[in-house]
């Protein structure tokens, strides 16, 4: 791979900046209150100047949403990384756990992906947002599947499927190891509406009235969405 040029260089240095201080700006100010103007003014640098780096306030947002899943995905790697073997807390609330810290740790970046969506702004269809997306998705269903086999997931007990339903998922595009069964596939997408609801009632401060028990009340809740996954899959994990 050849060496980048001083230009390419300095370029990718101004682009770092320039998120930076975009993430600088959201954390103090929130999604919402995002400006190619705001940015360029903390910079001391013109509106003019910054669109040679970013040429629209979507192309922004775009690169922040995408590092922000990036940074997202790295802390759930993370944690499950460093998981002790022989730890009696599963692999996938271990995930799970990374995700919640990593959301309570930055909140107004949570929001920028999770809250109330920017007006005007909508992702690139199949973009950088959307890979990004699909790489955290990839943790969470190998975690929450090792070790089963696709017949076993294919006989998972899952409510009744509509036929129609039935074959929206199997056209779903696969994230991790190999494509899930639809059965699989609604398991998958209730554990996350779980975990993800969860954090976000936490976040936006739903829940505060459990204080310093909400991490506790967190890990119960994943054990025991875990525990009722396993028991809907025939069979013992290889």
């Amino acid at each position: 791979m050849a060496t980048p040029s001083l230009r390419e260089r300095r370029r990718a240095a101004a682009t770092r900046e320039i998120l930076d201080a975009a993430e600088l700006h959201i954390a103090e100010h929130g999604p919402a209150a995002l400006s190619l103007r705001a940015i360029a003014r903390s910079l001391q640098m013109t509106v003019q100047a910054l669109y040679h780096y970013f040429p629209s306030r979507d192309a922004l947002v775009t690169a922040l949403v995408t590092k922000a899943y990036d940074d997202l995905a790295d802390a759930v790697q993370a944690a499950v990384d460093s998981a002790e073997d022989g730890s009696d807390l599963p692999r996938l609330v271990v995930a799970a756990e990374g995700y919640r810290r990593w959301a309570i740790a930055r909140p107004e970046h949570f929001q920028l992906l999770y809250g109330t969506p920017l007006r005007d702004y909508a992702a690139p269809a199949e973009g950088t947002t959307t890979q990004a997306t699909r790489r955290m998705s990839a943790i969470f269903e190998r975690e929450l599947f090792a070790g089963y086999s696709a017949e076993q997931l294919a006989a998972a007990e899952a409510p009744a499927l509509s036929p129609a339903l039935r074959e929206h998922l199997e056209q779903l595009p696969h994230f991790g190891g190999g494509r899930l069964p639809p059965a699989a596939t609604a398991l998958f997408l209730s554990a996350w509406g779980h975990l993800h609801g969860l954090v976000v009632l936490e976040v936006f401060g739903h829940t505060s009235f459990l204080g310093e028990h909400q991490a506790e009340i967190f890990r119960v809740a994943m054990r025991n969405l875990l525990e009722d996954i396993r028991r809907r899959i025939p069979g013992d994990r290889t």
